[in-house]
């Protein structure tokens, strides 16, 4: 019979597996989420407020948490990861979790900080109202996630390459998320005060084969559900890096490849935030403020 469950995406073991067996090299690989940990503290400690508890979801080796822990007051940070071997790797508190299945009551955190890892999850609208739930009121969520353009040219080639040589194609490189669906995700979730913003990373390799080792070394390889299960074979991993070259090689004979980071900031819901006015309740008109004329706008 049927079932009523829709297909997940990702294959949340496959996930846990390949983290586990990159565990011992991970921080020879870890320039994106060095990145987005420099981008997280930097925005909390602009911030006019203390964290005294927060949680660091998909922890990876730990290293978001070690560089915001003291910023913003946080005097505690739970380190969340399902890969036993990744989270050995962390100091402080841990918990071997699962971004989708929280272990944490309502409204015990001041704080959810996430880097790169909740674009991997499948059912990520339940995962962000169970972030909402866990936060205190006006707790903030900071998280960085990959977006749409991310791997774009490696999705090119892969599709080219598949049609080409078998007459098909295969899910290669995962779905991610724009800007759009982020902000409308964070509102149905309940969470106030939504902003989302976008900075694209162009990286440049020596070839499409050593981004492809990079992202295998990064435990990011292909982890979609319904990835074609037989092994690649080297003609199309060779035609594959060939269409690569041709179509996204730079004047130095390097290749380039773009990552989007999704920056998502977002508050629990808290009587003490700014409310939007009611419509027409406003005192001075517009065309005041900017010092212009107002016109009729001809029917």
């Amino acid at each position: 019979m049927p079932s009523d469950q829709p297909t997940p995406i990702f294959e949340r073991s496959l996930i846990v597996r390949r983290r586990n067996r990159i565990a011992s090299t991970a921080p020879e690989h870890d320039f994106l989420l060095s990145r987005v940990a420099y981008d997280i503290a930097e925005r909390l400690a602009f911030i006019q407020r203390t964290f005294p508890l927060a949680a660091n979801l998909g922890a990876y080796h730990g290293l978001l948490a070690r560089r915001i822990r003291g910023i913003a007051g946080i005097e505690c940070i739970i380190n969340v990861e399902r890969s036993e071997s990744l989270l050995a790797r962390c100091d402080g508190p841990r918990v071997v979790a699962d971004e989708e299945v929280l272990p944490f009551a309502s409204g015990t955190l001041d704080l959810v900080v996430s880097g790169l890892a909740l674009h991997l999850v499948n059912d990520l609208p339940g995962a962000l109202v169970q972030i909402r739930r866990a936060l205190k009121p006006d707790g903030l969520l900071l998280a960085a996630l990959l977006g749409g353009e991310t791997l774009k040219e490696l999705r090119v080639a892969w599709l080219a390459a598949e049609a080409e040589i078998t007459g098909g194609v295969s899910p290669r490189v995962a779905p991610f998320a724009d800007v759009r669906d982020m902000g409308a995700l964070l509102q149905r979730a309940g969470f106030a005060l939504p902003v989302v913003d976008s900075e694209t990373v162009t990286v440049s390799y020596a070839s499409p084969l050593s981004l492809m080792h990079e992202l295998k070394a990064m435990g990011a390889s292909n982890v979609l559900s319904q990835r074609r299960r037989t092994p690649v074979t080297r003609g199309l991993l060779m035609r594959v890096a060939e269409i690569y070259a041709e179509r996204f090689a730079q004047s130095d004979g390097r290749v380039a490849a773009t990552f989007e980071i999704l920056m998502l900031t977002a508050w629990a819901p808290d009587e003490s935030q700014p409310k939007p006015l009611r419509p027409g309740s406003a005192n001075t008109r517009l065309a005041d403020a900017l010092g212009v004329s107002e016109r009729k706008i001809r029917e």
